[in-house]
């Protein structure tokens, strides 16, 4: 731990970037109802529903309600990291300003690549859906499809955040209008009884019925973990919201919240309301809404699915863009690339790291990602376990007193919560554990090799001097 960050004025000026006296700070223009907004936008119900969830019904069944119940109590004790961390630590860094500063600056910098790994991998993943779902009004290729969703996410991550606040808005009403049209349709067909989502049974090969076990639960807990994930975009938008110190708090757990019953509600009626087991295991969300209504509902329910997905794009490439911006800002990079990636333009956003997060999502699109959300599964559980341990440091030395929203039972909040992340790690497949592992190794070869020798210029994480206690 001796190379623990001690964050002070003096970290916060030293060595500017380009021609400015200090590290540029964003412009903080939103408070919790537009915070919420755009985080509920990350976390994307609708398209997180008909995208991610069908994964979980195909290989847990009936058990898909349950683990995603599971996961989402945990994620309350990852909410309560985040929220504490969030507002100790209010920098557009998010999880890896928040680490560095608590549990030293290689943690931080692996956390940062694996927060990196989500933020670039998720989008351009979720986009390609977005074919399936404009699939009523016009056939389009999946790339394609997922590539335009990106270049257009792109551009409005160039406009000012408060102009986004309001886009995703409106998106996000109807993405849980298509929620509740799931909710509703799937209660009022209901096929069984609430036991059923107990029943742990899901439809195997030669139309044979499986039993669910507790292990295949807590192997899917990594994909459930992930299906809430977006609420720690809370942290990244810190530098943005007014008077942070009270709204992470609030932002963070107001979106855990209704994400859930957006997301879970939905699940519960699916399972109930699904004609046989088969159907259930399928996960063909829109087929069973056709059924259960007529083709009209399901095109309705269909296109405000694409424009959830395309909602969720213009939030993860706004979010993106201030974890780039951030690290450039902290000096992670050679000077030219930092001074690049710092640039604000004329709405305030960092439109150079815009641009780096948004076109390489328009090609990764044309790129086979199958297995890349078992990468992504892993690579959730592995930042949320380093930031419970960051929150397990964050009341010791100058952090004690400062003024933060303060958790509930701590410490033993993030002591179980890191037992309980390794244990649901242990269990992931060992190739998605290889390539992540891989990853993070020759992260920390360039750790090693660049960053560490010049520890006094670079790797320096800052916290907005308006901010500090």
């Amino acid at each position: 731990m001796s190379d623990t960050l001690r964050t002070s004025p003096a970290t916060v000026t030293e060595e500017p970037l380009g021609n400015t006296a200090s590290p540029q700070k964003l412009k903080r223009s939103i408070g919790v109802v537009g915070g919420t907004l755009l985080t509920l936008s990350c976390v994307t119900p609708a398209s997180t529903l008909f995208v991610v969830v069908p994964d979980l019904f195909s290989s847990l069944g009936t058990a898909t309600a349950l683990t995603i119940a599971i996961g989402s109590l945990l994620c309350i004790a990852v909410a309560f990291c985040y929220s504490e961390l969030g507002t100790l630590i209010p920098s557009a860094g998010g999880e890896y300003a928040m680490v560095s500063t608590l549990a030293g600056r290689l943690a931080g910098w692996l956390v940062f690549v694996l927060s990196l790994l989500v933020v670039m991998i998720v989008p351009p993943v979720i986009a390609m859906g977005t074919a399936d779902y404009l699939a009523p009004l016009v056939h389009l290729p999946a790339a394609g499809a997922g590539a335009g969703v990106m270049l257009l996410a792109t551009l409005a991550g160039l406009l000012d955040l408060r102009a986004n606040a309001w886009i995703t808005g409106i998106f996000l009403v109807l993405e849980v209008i298509a929620a509740g049209v799931v909710a509703v349709l799937g209660f009022a067909h209901s096929e069984r009884g609430a036991g059923s989502l107990v029943d742990l049974h899901v439809s195997g090969a030669g139309g044979h019925t499986d039993t669910v076990t507790a292990m295949l639960i807590i192997s899917g807990l990594a994909i459930a973990l992930f299906i809430t994930q977006g609420f720690s975009t809370a942290v990244y938008l810190s530098e943005e919201l007014e008077n942070p110190r009270r709204n992470v708090a609030r932002t963070v757990l107001a979106t855990l919240a209704i994400s859930t019953v957006v997301i879970l509600v939905p699940v519960v009626a699916i399972t109930m309301g699904a004609p046989d087991l088969a159907a259930l295991t399928s996960g063909d969300i829109s087929g069973m809404v056709e059924a259960w209504s007529n083709s009209a509902v399901g095109t309705f329910v269909s296109l405000c699915v694409a424009l959830a997905i395309i909602n969720a794009g213009i939030v993860m490439v706004i979010q993106n863009s201030r974890v780039l911006f951030a690290s450039a800002r902290d000096k992670s990079w050679p000077e030219p690339v930092n001074n690049a990636l710092s640039k604000l333009g004329r709405f305030g956003s960092p439109w150079v790291a815009t641009l780096v997060v948004g076109v390489p999502g328009a090609a990764l699109c044309f790129v086979n990602l199958d297995t890349l959300y078992g990468v992504t599964g892993v690579s959730v559980t592995g930042m949320y376990l380093l930031v419970a341990v960051a929150a397990l440091l964050a009341r010791r030395g100058s952090h004690r007193d400062q003024p933060a929203w303060r958790m509930p039972l701590w410490p033993a909040v993030p002591v179980v919560l890191i037992a309980v992340l390794a244990y649901i790690l242990s269990q992931q497949e060992v190739s998605y554990l290889l390539w992540t592992g891989g990853i993070t190794a020759v992260a920390t070869v360039y750790w090693v090799l660049y960053l560490r020798p010049r520890k006094d210029t670079r790797w320096l994480v800052s916290i907005p001097e308006d901010e500090q206690a």
